[in-house]
């Protein structure tokens, strides 16, 4: 079970950083460097990745992280969201900032955020930065929060710049449609520096090309692996002639890990298979097609648009050749068009559910919105925790594959009622 800070002082600290969030998201970089120059500019201290994309940026970023650990480094690794805790965000070595740390920040640092008016994720990012370079790392890995070209993150020099598979998503914020979407992911891009680039489609390909050779930036372009096999306990498959394994499950993950092995081969050039094999087997990633029982196949993915849950539905499928039962969760400013299409016919019973209180939509007004789609034969249970007791019944005689899925804001009431030890 996970267990909360206990500390008066960090809670209160937290409430105070996560107000920030009413600031909501400012367009432009110019905060951003405001505040990282009253902190002493920590991101011109340390070497980067800077990796940008719709689905799969997370896992490719802890897997860069896991295999430049395993070849010795030091390794800084910037996340969001968190699952359980906000240090998760900010690691070293896989370990989390601790409490004292963040307090020493804000502490140090709230005269200037509050006078800058800085947001929650600008704020983050600086503690982050300020964070990797007292600890001199060797290498940070960031992942964008949003988007990519006025994305906070994006006052990095980056030493290598990678772009995971994009589709639509956020179409509020980024743009309509996939090529507007492209170009905001396209911004990390720098000059003369080398990108590494996932499969894409055809049109989302032929526009980041152009903008990487605008840049005089060398594209490292990533061809699907070959002979990928699934299993309940990872995923195999070909990248180059070469065989590896992870125990993150799925094609798409089978993309991930090759993208990440090709950005680790091309900032470390001499690192070894062996090296590189050891680090993908040690990634701990959460929340991925993670299983949360040994008993039953239950499984928890915080996959929210409709590309990640088509990726997500289709290990699945690969794995067990049925369909599932589905528990969905959904925030409210999410494309339920989209995913309503995606998931229509692919669950054997779904049921909807929410939680106001964490910012999802009820399961009511999901369940209306779904239905309106054309969705039929939906199980409405609003309060979330009396669907996981419903899902935990039906488990008790069945078993059928189960998916709880849609939202990253449940990670903590998933994982307590089964008992995962975060």
């Amino acid at each position: 079970m996970y267990s909360r800070s206990t500390s008066v002082e960090f809670n209160s600290l937290l409430d105070y950083l996560y107000k920030l969030q009413r600031l909501g998201i400012k367009v432009g970089l110019n905060h951003t460097f405001e505040l990282l120059q009253r902190c002493g500019n920590p991101q011109n201290q340390f070497q980067s990745i800077h990796i940008a994309g719709t689905n799969g940026k997370g896992s490719t970023s802890a897997i860069i992280s896991s295999i430049l650990m395993e070849a010795g480094l030091k390794v800084g690794l910037y996340t969001s969201p968190h699952l359980i805790r906000f240090n998760e965000r900010i690691r070293v070595n896989g370990k989390p900032i601790s409490d004292s740390k963040i307090v020493e920040f804000v502490d140090e640092h709230r005269s200037d955020i509050d006078d800058i008016e800085s947001t929650f994720f600008e704020t983050t990012t600086a503690m982050a930065f300020r964070y990797f370079a007292n600890k001199n790392v060797d290498i940070a890995v960031v992942e964008t929060g949003l988007g990519g070209r006025l994305d906070s993150t994006n006052v990095l020099t980056s030493d290598l710049t990678v772009i995971t598979p994009i589709s639509l998503d956020h179409r509020d914020i980024l743009g309509k449609n996939i090529l507007d979407i492209s170009k905001e992911k396209a911004g990390i891009i720098k000059k003369n520096i080398p990108l590494v680039l996932a499969p894409q489609d055809n049109a989302v390909f032929s526009q980041l090309l152009k903008i990487a050779g605008d840049l005089d930036s060398d594209v490292a372009i990533v061809d699907p692996p070959t002979k990928v096999t699934l299993s309940k306990s990872g995923t195999a498959f070909i990248k180059n002639g070469l065989s590896f394994k992870t125990p993150m499950i799925g094609r798409h993950q089978a993309i991930n890990n090759s993208v990440a092995i090709e950005a680790v081969q091309i900032f470390m050039p001499e690192i070894q298979k062996e090296v590189i094999d050891i680090g993908i087997q040690k990634v701990k990633w959460p929340g991925r097609l993670q299983r949360m029982s040994i008993e039953k196949p239950i499984y928890y993915d915080v996959s929210h648009n409709a590309h990640g849950i088509q990726m997500t539905l289709q290990a699945l499928h690969d794995i067990f050749s049925q369909k599932p039962i589905g528990i969905l969760v959904m925030k409210g400013d999410k494309e339920v068009d989209l995913v309503a299409a995606a998931i229509k016919n692919k669950f054997d019973q779904l049921i909807i559910s929410g939680d106001t209180d964490l910012g999802l939509l009820s399961g009511a007004d999901l369940s209306d919105k779904l239905s309106s789609k054309g969705l039929a034969n939906l199980t409405n249970i609003d309060r979330f925790e009396d669907a996981l007791h419903h899902i935990a019944g039906i488990m008790e005689k069945d078993s059928r594959p189960t998916l709880i899925f849609g939202s990253h804001y449940v990670a903590e009431a998933v994982f307590n009622k089964f008992g995962f030890l975060f």
